[in-house]
């Protein structure tokens, strides 16, 4: 796991440009924000850094394949490199999650009260999240509230199938403090953390198998 904060690497944004495929750079020209623009280059040059890293390549050599629902993979003379990764970023944070033994998947979120109400839950969480998320004291709901989000985010991201899995599916624990529990028909196959990211930040990440160990580093380029 990688941490990045964005406002530390702004001034690296022309070497993270120049790495990006001409794909990546037109999807990034279509950004109406400025702000959405930077994160999306940023994100996308130090991924391709450090997949340079870990293959021991330059980074704009690096080619990225997609599912069919938006998933980026290693293509190319990388495709079987063995390499699994996820980004996500959220306001002035993003996080990278690499893998070698098997599909990962990771979410962070900034965390918003204004954005934790009830219309939004019933929209997406399961009925057995809805209940735990209505049982806790109501200082700690907005807390339980994105510890559900992201780890139902990161859960769909490592299947890499988008929205085509209900939502309604499968649950997710999301007491604080509580043991972290998955439950889907697949459960046997992922491990789910949470973990602090820094700040006002809540994040999770998803993957295959049981022995994997979390590690985490701060980006400094």
């Amino acid at each position: 796991m990688w941490r990045v904060s964005l406002p530390a690497v702004r001034a690296d944004l022309p070497r993270f440009e120049a790495s990006l495929s001409a794909d990546e750079k037109n999807r990034a020209a279509r950004f109406h924000f400025e702000r959405d623009r930077n994160c999306y280059i940023s994100a996308r040059g130090i991924l391709r850094e450090l997949l340079g890293r870990y293959l021991h390549q330059v980074p704009r050599a690096i080619q990225l394949g997609y599912s069919a629902y938006g998933k980026p993979f290693l293509a190319g003379n990388n495709s079987d490199a063995g390499m699994h990764f996820n980004v996500s970023h959220s306001h002035d944070l993003v996080l990278l999650a690499f893998s070698r033994e098997g599909d990962i998947g990771v979410d962070v979120e900034l965390i918003r009260p204004e954005f934790s109400g009830d219309e939004i839950a019933e929209r997406y969480f399961s009925a057995r999240e809805l209940q735990e998320l209505r049982s806790l004291p109501p200082e700690l709901r907005v807390e339980g509230f994105f510890l559900c989000w992201t780890r139902k985010e990161a859960y769909i991201k490592a299947r890499g199938a988008g929205l085509q899995i209900p939502l309604d599916s499968f649950s997710v624990s999301l007491t604080p403090g509580a043991p972290v529990v998955l439950q889907s028909a697949d459960t046997t196959r992922w491990r789910l953390h949470s973990m602090e990211p820094g700040g006002d930040y809540a994040g999770a990440v998803a993957a295959e198998g049981e022995t994997w160990k979390r590690r985490f580093y701060e980006w400094h380029g």
